[in-house]
């Protein structure tokens, strides 16, 4: 039974794992502290809280940290965001984050949301790699494919988590190891991710990463986004605007073709802000492979050493913007198309076809096995580094 943004049972899987859950406590919103102005700092240390326990006895924490007006709420299952605070434009908090108000939800039937994800995020072509002569089979859970590292990735594995507040910045230092061989990828792979907030209220992520043995690399987020809050309905009068003249098309399998296709004259131009839902319904063929959006764009600026403007999204009732800069070079937009009816959120309201929509940062899609894509070949004595920076406004 797969895994992946189509289906989203995992129960199957996830009792093969043996990773059925007990909650304890579950909220949906993060608590305490943090200034209503959106450039005063105001966050202590981050709150520990246990969230719920595995079925091997493993407890599962929640982090609560509070900065320059942005609440966040992050779980030591999957480096999950459970939730993100901001206010509107009179001020009024809400969680612009999907998700669930249970361990048992998120280990069950959790389409990705709010997760870190690794080693490799989005999709690898048949599973399979070749690298330095060797080929390597990894888990397939999309199809043919392997999506976001495999049936159990990084958002199904337990990081150790220090909390840290230093200067005026508040955050997390997520740490997993990966063994060689986990999931078909080789390596032992050392990955410290860094969530922090900062005085402005800014959410940093810093992805470091370090192999015994070549391996290949993809980190990123897998939030899904709704400026209205989470309860708030479709996001297609969300005004989005995306920093690339090209995009990677894919076949029916959603696997990248190799071509740099241009936006222009397409559904896929967001060069200038356009509501989500103006070209959803356009019969584009590509449009019919993803059932909506869920297409890499190759971002103008390239793999950049400090993050640069990447994308803007903004919801005009509520006001809340929010705008993202990265060092990667893509960035994947999928708009919620496989959100079924059968996911209850943290508001308790269901999650329907287009409630949400993702924005991963990322090198592209299948790019093991195309060596014209920018590599993520990673080596002994080297260090992964990548940073994304999400900035709230209202």
């Amino acid at each position: 039974m797969e895994l992946n943004r189509r289906t989203v049972m995992a129960g199957a899987a996830a009792a093969a794992a043996g990773i059925a859950a007990t909650t304890v406590g579950g909220t949906a919103h993060a608590s305490g502290g943090g200034s209503g102005g959106r450039g005063a700092a105001g966050g202590g240390k981050p709150v520990r809280t246990l969230f719920g326990t595995l079925a091997d006895g493993t407890k599962v924490h929640s982090w609560s940290l509070a900065n320059g007006g942005t609440r966040l709420r992050v779980l030591s299952y999957g480096g999950i965001v459970q939730s993100l605070e901001v206010p509107d434009r009179r001020g009024r908090y809400a969680n612009v984050s999907l998700g669930f108000g249970t361990l048992e939800e998120y280990v069950a039937s959790s389409p990705y949301f709010g997760a870190l994800i690794g080693r490799y995020g989005n999709r690898i072509g048949e599973g399979r790699f070749t690298l330095d002569g060797t080929v390597h089979q990894l888990s397939v859970n999309d199809g043919a494919n392997s999506l976001h590292g495999g049936e159990r990735g990084f958002d199904k594995r337990v990081w150790d988590v220090e909390p840290f507040a230093e200067g005026s910045d508040v955050g997390l230092r997520l740490s997993y190891v990966s063994a060689d061989g986990e999931m078909g990828y080789p390596g032992t792979l050392r990955t410290r991710v860094t969530y922090t907030l900062t005085r402005h209220g800014d959410w940093r992520i810093d992805y470091a990463a370090t192999t015994d043995r070549a391996t290949v690399v993809n980190l990123t987020s897998h939030v899904y986004w709704n400026l209205a809050g989470e309860s708030g309905g479709s996001v297609g009068d969300h005004e989005l605007s995306i920093a690339a003249t090209r995009y990677t098309p894919v076949d029916a399998g959603l696997i990248p073709t190799g071509e740099l296709a241009r936006v222009g004259g397409t559904p896929f131009d967001f060069r200038g802000a356009k509501p989500v839902g103006r070209d959803l319904r356009v019969a584009h063929p590509q449009m019919l492979y993803g059932q909506g959006f869920d297409h890499n764009w190759v971002l103008d600026k390239g793999v950049t050493a400090r993050p640069q403007h990447a994308a803007t999204l903004r919801d005009p009732a509520s006001g809340r913007t929010l705008r993202i800069a990265t060092t990667e070079p893509g960035l994947q937009f999928y708009s919620g198309n496989f959100l079924d009816g059968t996911l209850v959120g943290t508001g308790g309201r269901v999650y329907r076809q287009g409630d949400g929509l993702c924005l991963e940062t990322q090198h592209f899609p299948d790019s093991p096995n195309r060596p014209s894509f920018p590599s993520t070949v990673l080596r002994p004595g080297e260090t992964y580094r990548t940073t994304t920076v999400h900035s709230f406004d209202a």
